[in-house]
């Protein structure tokens, strides 16, 4: 359900509840050991940033910015005497009109990924900067990219003592701190920021206005999911996907497929040449995550033109998926149309002669420790509704998984304490202001956001047809008409923050005279 108990209008995204996921307060012990194997088990989803393509030269160069870097404090919330880390920031002053004019100043809430990547897929704050005459600055999340604490990743990921500081309250104190020091070393201590994130850094950037409102005038939360905590929305709301029914069919049915085909004497080499992998698959369940990953990042990206940020991909790539599952050649099997479906994710291009199953060379240990100690996002996938094979959502499973993997156990409550989401109208007219919450129905993650406007200065911008923060990507000639007029209106809302904190600093200058 959507903000203050009300439904939203969610009519491309099928929301109904398919289990109550219980969290039971934490005896911050280690949990006892199950009698048996655990039921298989799904952390949230990867945002888009952790299994992209290495950013390309020209992409580079699309976009120009110096790459500096910032001594930041290991731990903002104690004195203990810890190694401070270089924080990477990317920053362009090229347009800016500098700080006796106010000139503005966007900052980008770096997601968990390397910050260039993000720098160049945000297109929509490097084309409005010169109009408004601001500064631009993409500062990294700290354990990704280039900003390890430690030295390295390999002794930044080392265990759970060295990632302890890995969260997105510290990360957040990251940004706050730098934009602090950079104004007062540029004499700009008067110079507005303006927030700007998308998927997680969405979040980060409505997390950041709400905790520091003296440092910033507003912020554009695109795709932001800060609701997807604790049941605040239903937990299958990310996985109800569907496109055709013959195609929605058809995935789901591939499921039982793949299990029945695994449990041959031949069956993974049978399943390992159907899918053209380079490497023989251990288990079924190697396959279907990789098969799961596909659709939800298509899902995500379902943009109306041709983009890269994921994956090369057509326009409308989940319409093209389903095209090619349904028109495959008479006689085809389930897997066999399966494969030309995920082909379009995988390899539109062509160019691939066989998949690895490990796509992220770089590890994704950094995501997976965050949901598996704040970051619990609450998912599951109802038998009937979703494409995806059912699974419901137990704490208790989630919880023997993170202590196995990392030696640490969830605070599920602990976002919505230190950030808030329970009764979100309220918290947001009372004490937030200037911010946009921007969303596309096409986007699973949607249905964990804000979805209806809260007050004058807290917007809800909702497309029937937008994907995962396509509003922040830079413009093509391919636009639809209804996203030229959504980034118009934040255009303007953007303007309105910028003039009223300018009409208040002048009040206050000649008040002061």
């Amino acid at each position: 359900m959507g903000i203050d108990g009300q439904k939203p209008l969610l009519p491309l995204l099928l929301l109904v509840i398919a289990t109550v996921a219980v969290f039971p307060a934490s005896s911050r012990s280690p949990p006892s050991q199950p009698a048996a194997t655990l039921p298989s088990f799904r952390r949230a989803p990867l945002f888009p940033g952790k299994r992209s393509h290495p950013i390309k030269v020209q992409q580079r160069q699309q976009y120009n910015y110096q790459t500096r870097y910032f001594l930041q404090d290991l731990d903002h919330f104690s004195f203990a005497d810890l190694p401070k880390f270089r924080q990477r920031y990317l920053i362009n002053t090229e347009h800016w009109i500098g700080p006796e004019r106010r000139g503005p100043i966007f900052l980008y809430c770096g997601n968990e990924g390397d910050i260039e990547w993000f720098a160049v897929n945000t297109g929509f704050v490097w084309e409005i900067a010169p109009r408004f005459g601001a500064m631009i600055l993409f500062p990294e999340h700290r354990y990704y990219g280039e900003s390890m604490p430690y030295g390295s990743q390999e002794e930044a990921y080392k265990n759970a003592t060295t990632l302890a500081y890995l969260t997105a309250e510290q990360a957040v104190a990251d940004y706050a701190v730098l934009i602090t020091d950079l104004k007062r070393n540029l004499s700009a201590e008067n110079c507005p920021v303006v927030l700007f994130g998308g998927s997680y850094g969405g979040m980060l950037a409505a997390w950041m206005r709400l905790k520091y409102p003296h440092l910033t005038v507003g912020a554009l939360a695109s795709s932001a999911p800060i609701l997807q905590f604790e049941n605040i929305v239903p937990p299958d709301t990310f996985y109800n996907i569907r496109e055709s029914t013959s195609c929605f069919d058809t995935i789901k049915k591939s499921w039982g497929e793949v299990e029945a085909e695994g449990r041959k004497d031949n069956g993974l080499s049978l399943l390992t040449k159907t899918f053209h992998f380079c490497r023989e698959l251990k288990s079924t369940g190697d396959l279907i995550d990789w098969l799961e990953s596909a659709y939800s990042y298509l899902a995500m990206v379902d943009y109306p033109y041709p983009s890269s940020f994921m994956m090369p991909l057509p326009g409308h790539p989940i319409r093209e998926v389903c095209r090619k599952i349904d028109d495959s050649p008479e006689g085809s099997s389930v897997l066999e149309r399966i494969f030309a479906g995920v082909s379009i994710y995988y390899n539109y291009t062509g160019t691939a002669s066989c998949f690895e199953l490990d796509d992220d060379p770089h590890g994704l240990d950094g995501w997976n420790w965050q949901a598996c100690t704040e970051m619990v996002m609450p998912m599951s996938s109802d038998k009937e509704t979703s494409m995806f094979p059912p699974y419901d959502f137990h704490y208790s499973d989630y919880e023997q998984d993170c202590w196995r993997t990392f030696s640490v156990l969830p605070r599920p409550r602990w976002v919505t304490t230190e950030f808030g989401g329970h009764d979100i109208r309220t918290a947001l007219r009372t004490f937030g202001s200037n911010m946009i919450f921007s969303n596309g129905l096409l986007d699973p993650w949607s249905g964990g956001s804000v979805l209806q406007n809260v007050s004058d200065t807290i917007t809800a911008l909702v497309t029937e047809e937008g994907a995962h923060h396509i509003d922040l990507r830079p413009s093509t000639p391919g636009d639809p008409d209804w996203l030229i007029q959504q980034r118009a209106t934040e255009i303007k809302l953007i303007r309105g923050w910028i003039d009223d904190y300018s009409r208040a600093k002048h009040q206050k200058s000649t008040f002061n005279m």
